[in-house]
């Protein structure tokens, strides 16, 4: 069962789309990160790295052919809280049904 925990942190809504992304998929690639969100390069970045810093999200940077990528993935602890945040959400709306 999944503890109900409101997330300051990925409640704005960039974070909680973008973490709802990441929850969905195992590697998601930058590029359609920038796309799904509409985002420029610079403020995707540093979305990533407030998540990345808080241990919620992991990039790597792998080298396709000549090109060099970044992809993200959620973490364990991401997923957890990402799981609580979702659990509170519905926790405060439920009770407007």
């Amino acid at each position: 069962m999944t503890l109900a925990r409101f997330d300051e942190l990925i409640h704005p809504s960039t974070r909680l789309t973008l973490m709802a992304t990441l929850a969905a998929a195992d590697w998601v690639e930058f590029a359609y990160l920038r796309d799904r969100l509409s985002m420029s390069d610079s403020a995707l970045s540093k979305q990533l790295s407030t998540l990345e810093g808080a241990g919620y999200v992991a990039t790597e940077r792998p080298t396709t052919g000549s090109r060099r990528t970044v992809r993200a993935r959620i973490t364990d602890d991401g997923r957890t809280a990402f799981d609580g945040h979702v659990a509170a959400l519905q926790a405060i709306v439920g009770g407007a049904s």
